[in-house]
């Protein structure tokens, strides 16, 4: 192959990603053509809604899988936490890049620190998952849904509408963003796969593999496998409040995970270590015993009242 056509999103966050896709396939492969075809989904059209409330992680990833189908892209570049986890027949996930920064940022033009928000502040955010542990922690705060990229989110901060605003921290840093952070969320768990990008390909394409292959990180992989079997085993998306994060310490894989009611009020917490040779499951076996030590009741009574 001498052409490799990359499928994105239109926004500044995606094209980087796309970009920096780009960017590496050309340092192993320097007689690539490499094209990037912009591509506008659902995700994308509804802004005025929680993401919760109109669809899971396929709002990002099913415009470019049919791009794949017809044949108008070779993959798709998306952020791995969008990415949901059983994916529609007929594609596979050839590649997870090396993971930046896992964490949620904090950001605030009025407060150095999440600890310093005033009872009743508003702090903007659309994920369930980071309501619910912002009010686990504080509960005086009011959370306000946010949409929309990363410039419209930072936009509406500094219009005033909000006190702070929470944000993948690996979004910030890569669009140049990073002086806006005034704190990592280290607290908060994050979601599954944040921090890393995930190339997903038609399933059985043997040109483009090869080639996608030599961006995959092996640490990295094995720790998002782990949160996303973790995340599968709940059945995790966009419309519960589910956070996991495996990371290597030590010579030995930490998971830590929680399940939390969308107000804060309930939440289940868990962590486990093994040996890099007994992660078989990992994810599966903590996500049954969140489950069992409270977390199904959560989950259940929060799809009973959807």
């Amino acid at each position: 192959m001498r052409k490799i056509r990359i499928g994105t999103r239109a926004s500044r966050l995606a094209l980087w990603q796309a970009e920096f896709v780009s960017t590496e396939l050309k340092n192993f492969f320097p007689e690539l053509e490499i094209e990037l075809v912009k591509i506008r989904t659902t995700g994308d059209k509804i802004l005025d809604a929680p993401l919760a409330k109109i669809g899971g992680k396929g709002l990002f990833t099913k415009e470019l899988e049919t791009q794949m189908v017809a044949g108008a892209i070779d993959l798709a570049v998306h952020s791995l936490k969008d990415v949901p986890t059983e994916l529609p027949a007929g594609f596979r996930l050839a590649a997870i890049t090396r993971r930046t920064q896992p964490f949620d940022a904090f950001v605030s033009n009025k407060f150095s620190t999440f600890d310093e928000l005033p009872t009743g502040a508003i702090v903007g955010t659309s994920s369930l998952r980071r309501a619910a542990q912002i009010l686990a922690l504080r509960p005086d705060l009011t959370i306000k849904n946010l949409r929309g990229n990363v410039e419209t989110r930072l936009r509406k901060l500094d219009a005033g509408d909000f006190d702070a605003i929470i944000l993948a921290a690996a979004g910030l840093e890569r669009l140049n963003h990073a002086s806006r952070i005034r704190e990592l969320l280290t607290a908060i768990i994050p979601a599954a796969g944040q921090g890393a990008l995930a190339i997903e390909i038609r399933d059985g394409d043997k040109k483009i593999s090869p080639f996608v292959q030599r961006l995959n990180d092996n640490q990295t992989c094995a720790a998002v496998a782990i949160e996303r079997e973790f995340l599968r085993e709940v059945g995790g998306s966009c419309q519960i409040p589910v956070g996991v994060f495996a990371n290597v310490v030590g010579g030995k894989m930490v998971v830590r995970a929680v399940i939390a009611s969308p107000d804060g009020k309930f939440v289940v917490r868990d962590t486990v270590t093994a040996p890099p040779e007994k992660i078989h499951e990992l994810g599966k076996n903590l996500a049954q015993r969140l489950l069992d030590d409270g977390g199904r009741k959560i989950l259940d009574e929060l799809i009973f009242s959807a």
